[in-house]
């Protein structure tokens, strides 16, 4: 595989010292092909994809595959946890406060953590996880705001 070559899924699994499973790949293609995703949402994917899975074999599967830095969890409060395949980069995100969907927003100012902590308390800080709420354009409309 060249630099400019993008890994295929049983690649990326391999890479991240996994065994290359159909119900792995169609899961990291749901989560991939999805948009923030919780994990009805995901089971429903990787059942249309490869067939039967219980939803314990998809949270084995995604606990995995975060601990692995394949997929990342957030976790909105008052919402469950959801899943994308954005990692690595320390993004933020939007999350509507009527409709809950959740969108990517870049670093707020420069490198990663992309904050500041007023005091770290002696931590080496490495992330921020970060969640900015309000209501989504079509939501905002609707509410007359």
């Amino acid at each position: 595989m060249t630099a400019s070559q993008t890994p295929t899924t049983a690649e990326e699994l391999r890479g991240a010292g996994l065994r290359v499973t159909a119900a792995r790949v169609a899961l990291l293609e749901t989560v991939q092909a999805g948009d923030h995703l919780d994990v009805d949402a995901i089971a429903t994917g990787v059942r249309d994809r490869v067939g039967h899975i219980s939803l314990q074999a998809v949270y084995e599967a995604l606990h995995a595959l975060t601990a692995a830095g394949l997929v990342r969890r957030i976790e909105p409060a008052g919402s469950p946890a959801r899943f994308e395949r954005r990692v690595g980069d320390n993004h933020h995100h939007l999350v509507c406060r009527s409709c809950g969907v959740v969108k990517d927003v870049d670093c707020a100012v420069g490198e990663a953590p992309c904050l500041t902590a007023s005091d770290d308390q002696g931590f080496v800080i490495d992330e921020a996880d970060v969640i900015y709420w309000g209501l989504c354009p079509d939501c905002s409309t609707a509410h007359g705001s």
